[in-house]
């Protein structure tokens, strides 16, 4: 399978930036080609698509679908497993946010907890320290708290809240 020289530019984009965000290459590039990808791909086409092992292929599409941005779908006439990811560009971002915040953001915050936990039973007592440390655990805490609510919204409201960024910029001004 040869790639449009349009979805191989995207792909490889695709593959840079995965690795810029702590995500493996080959996982960025699947799912690349297969969101770009009109139609479900087995995962014999994505190997020959991208010239890369069956293996990697394998673990990278059970990372995907693990996160839930890709799924096996079946093709009539086709014995083979298909994979497909979703095409709602919301819902992907989203889904791959959550997975950013749980991979960086709740282990500093746990970080956090316990260190103020430490300074709290008089274990560190540099002030400097303890000031720093409790002004980044209140960060956290409230971005973590506003992330929350946030998305508990209905998506149509949460895309309403992006869309009214911009304006609510000028009011506060």
């Amino acid at each position: 399978m040869k790639l449009d020289p349009v979805i191989e530019k995207l792909v490889l984009h695709w593959g840079e930036m995965g690795s810029r965000w702590g995500i493996s290459r080959m996982v960025a590039q699947i799912h690349a080609l297969l969101y770009f990808s009109p139609k479900p791909l087995p995962a014999d086409e994505i190997t020959e698509a991208l010239g890369v092992a069956r293996s990697h292929v394998s673990n990278s599409l059970k990372e995907l679908q693990t996160w839930g941005v890709v799924r096996v779908v079946h093709v009539m006439d086709d014995r083979r497993e298909h994979f497909q990811s979703i095409k709602d560009v919301w819902q992907l971002f989203e889904i791959l946010l959550d997975e950013r915040k749980r991979r960086e953001l709740d282990p500093t915050l746990k970080t956090l907890r316990e260190t103020q936990a430490l300074l709290n039973d008089g274990t560190l007592t540099d002030p400097h320290t303890r000031d720093r440390v409790k002004d980044m655990l209140a960060f956290f805490e409230l971005m973590d708290g506003w992330y929350g609510e946030v998305r508990r919204m209905p998506l149509e409201s949460r895309v309403k809240l992006v869309k009214w960024g911009t304006r609510l910029r000028g009011w506060l001004s």
